[in-house]
Formats: structure tokens, sequence, C-alpha cells
């Protein structure tokens, strides 16, 4: 075997699981009616299933969604573990210290997380990150870091346990083994009312 075929080989054999995280509460939303941005109607779906289908969509060994605040079970599609996470009130580093304990059960050698409040971030961007061999790599468009984000399995052990900072605290902490992979696709959050209406505007749908 040359050595293109045994490195496109090891590449292949690694197990690598999809994450999308869903528990927080939303609570920059402000709906009027109270209603969890999650649940808000974009494109003719709840928002959040654009990024469970995306991360679907690319392929990866498994995907995983962890959810909190709200109940999903009603909008979830078919093909995902759920994980319920208890302890979201204490932060996003609770939702994915959830994910890493179940990816170890499952045997996977690296997760690809992203947010249910990213609709437009395509399947795949996943894959792109997905297919990196650093420890860590993150999603870039037009050179601004955002998510998906691949975590290999060598630095879950260096994750947040609690607050409001996951990957990024660790990007932050251990530079030297990130990888920006340029991905296309359009990475807006969709923490607001106003957010939501001008993604519609911008994907031209008024629901």
């Amino acid at each position: 075997m040359n050595s293109r075929n045994f490195i496109a080989k090891a590449r292949k054999a690694v197990s690598t699981g999809a994450v999308v995280l869903c528990a927080g509460e939303g609570s920059r939303y402000g709906a009027p009616s109270g209603a969890h941005k999650l649940l808000a109607p974009f494109r003719g779906r709840p928002l959040v299933y654009w990024a469970i289908e995306h991360a679907l969509e690319a392929g990866l060994e498994a995907t995983l969604v962890v959810t909190g605040a709200v109940d999903l079970s009603s909008v979830m599609p078919s093909g995902v573990v759920t994980l319920s996470n208890p302890a979201w009130e204490d932060g996003i580093a609770t939702s994915l210290q959830r994910a890493v304990a179940a990816a170890r059960d499952l045997g996977l050698d690296a997760i690809v997380v992203g947010l249910g409040d990213q609709p437009l971030i395509p399947s795949t961007a996943w894959r792109a990150v997905a297919a990196s061999d650093q420890p860590i790599a993150v999603a870039t468009y037009g050179g601004a870091r955002r998510n998906p984000a691949r975590l290999a399995r060598s630095v879950w052990d260096d994750l947040p346990v609690s607050g409001d900072e996951g990957a990024r605290a660790l990007m932050r902490n251990r530079p030297e083994l990130v990888a920006e992979i340029p991905c296309a696709g359009d990475p807006v959050d969709v923490d607001t009312v106003d957010d939501l209406l001008t993604a519609r505007r911008a994907h031209g749908t008024t629901s």
C-alpha cells in the first residue's frame, strides 16, 4: 500500500459525530408570545430543524442533539440521538460535556459541534470541518471564525465543565492546535426577534 492510500485509509477510519447544541433558554429572543426561538417558523419549518437537518445531511457516524430548556421532540428529525441536559442552566459548557460523555460511550474519535440557532450553515461546512486531521478545527466565513468546530478526543478533557463558553475557551487557550477551515454558508445566529426577521428578509421568506 502506498503512503497516500495508507493516509486516506487512516483518515477514513476516524469515527466522527455531529453535535447540535439546543439546550439554552434563548432569553434574548423576547418574543411577545413567550415562544422559544428554536421553535420559531423559518422557511416553513421550526428554526432548529434546519441546523439539525444539515448536521444529519453531513453523513457523519452519529448525530447528537443536546436539549434542555425546551421540549424539541415534536420537531426532531429521525436519525438523531437526543441527549437531555438537566444542568443546562449552568451554561453551554454543560451541554458540550453531555455530548462528550455520549461520544465516549459511542466510541467516537471526534465530534463536530454546532448550534441549533444557526439554520443556514450547510452540510458542506460540517463535512469540511469533520475532514480535518487537526485536534481542533473551526469553520471560517469570510475569514471570521464561527461554527461548527471539530474537537478530537485528545482535547475533550481540556474542555470547560461549566459556564457560557465551550470550544471557544479551548481554542483561545491552545491556539497551536487550531486549524481554520474556509466554508461556504451563512453563520448568522438568531438570538433576537430582529435577527429572525433579518434572516427571513435576507433569504426571501416571510416565515
